[in-house]
């Protein structure tokens, strides 16, 4: 197994420091956030965040993606591209700068629901099933550009969108070629919407089950009510070992899948301080996978898998 930090969680950071940062404290490697985004006076995780590298002109940034992550001895993970599947321009573009950075896999994002209003947007008000089948179809064409670039598209499990569950993944994903689209399981997403019991949802994946992300979220009960006096909870996201997702039983869920590849961190809590919390939380993770009996590379301290 090996450990990686999607850029997305280190806004404060430049490319250059984070994977100065990472690669000092023994990460194996890191996902780059690719998107155009907003300006923000401080640096945040979906605004102004200094890690990210623009969508315009992506081509143009490749070489010096390549250079500061070869110099720092990282690998990718992926990319974390926010491309939509319904973009087929962007998601080709995506596609491409995966071939040629040889980071092997990246996400694509499929359709929100119709009553979403994720990203600020207004809701379509389309139904699901009409949602599912837009993007079956896009997802058709995108599984067959990945084959052409020789990279895998991505389907991440994530609240508000089509595919929150690992069950509406296979279902969205099943005949296409699993060379070429899988699916990144999301332990802290699916703690909003979606879950599903981690062991048997990672089986039902089954090949199509390609890459693995980890936070941890909590659900707070806030003091408003709902116009029938009722109780009113919201989530948010918690450190990883504070939240209600037990790290430790998700990794021996993954072991006992047959999984033993990347695990991508992307921690949005704040109470603690940037560089701190990404080097607890590596500490922290291989912990875990040692508990859960998995390897990770690198590691002096990792036990063989049994």
């Amino acid at each position: 197994m090996k450990f990686s930090v999607f850029t997305a969680s280190t806004p404060e950071w430049t490319p250059q420091e984070a994977v100065t940062e990472l690669s000092a404290q023994g990460w194996h490697g890191i996902e780059w956030r690719v998107t155009d985004q907003a300006d923000a006076p401080e640096p945040g995780f979906w605004a102004g965040n200094k890690a990210t590298w623009p969508l315009t002109g992506l081509e143009e940034s490749l070489p010096d993606i390549a250079r500061i992550t070869a110099d720092a001895g990282l690998e990718y993970s992926g990319l974390g591209g926010y491309a939509r599947c319904d973009n087929h321009d962007d998601v080709d573009r995506v596609l491409a700068a995966t071939a040629e950075l040889g980071a092997r896999q990246v996400c694509v994002n499929v359709l929100p629901l119709g009553n979403s209003t994720m990203g600020g947007q207004e809701p379509t008000g389309l139904s699901y099933p009409e949602l599912f089948a837009a993007t079956r179809e896009h997802y058709e064409w995108v599984s067959s550009r990945a084959a052409h670039h020789g990279v895998k598209a991505l389907v991440e499990l994530h609240h508000g969108t089509v595919t929150a569950s690992a069950s509406s993944a296979r279902r969205l994903l099943d005949g296409l070629d699993p060379q070429h689209v899988g699916v990144i399981h999301d332990l802290g997403n699916l703690l909003i919407e979606g879950w599903e019991s981690p062991l048997p949802a990672l089986q039902l994946l089954g090949p199509y089950l390609a890459h693995v992300h980890v936070k941890n979220a909590r659900w707070v009960l806030t003091d408003q009510r709902d116009p029938a006096g009722g109780a009113v909870w919201a989530s948010e996201w918690a450190p990883l070992e504070a939240g209600i997702g037990n790290v430790v039983t998700y990794f021996k869920a993954l072991a006992d899948a047959g999984y033993d590849d990347w695990v991508t961190v992307e921690d949005f809590s704040t109470e603690v301080p940037l560089a701190e919390r990404t080097a607890g939380n590596l500490d922290f993770l291989r912990r875990a996978a040692s508990l859960a009996g998995l390897a990770v590379a690198g590691n002096a301290d990792s036990v063989s898998k049994g």
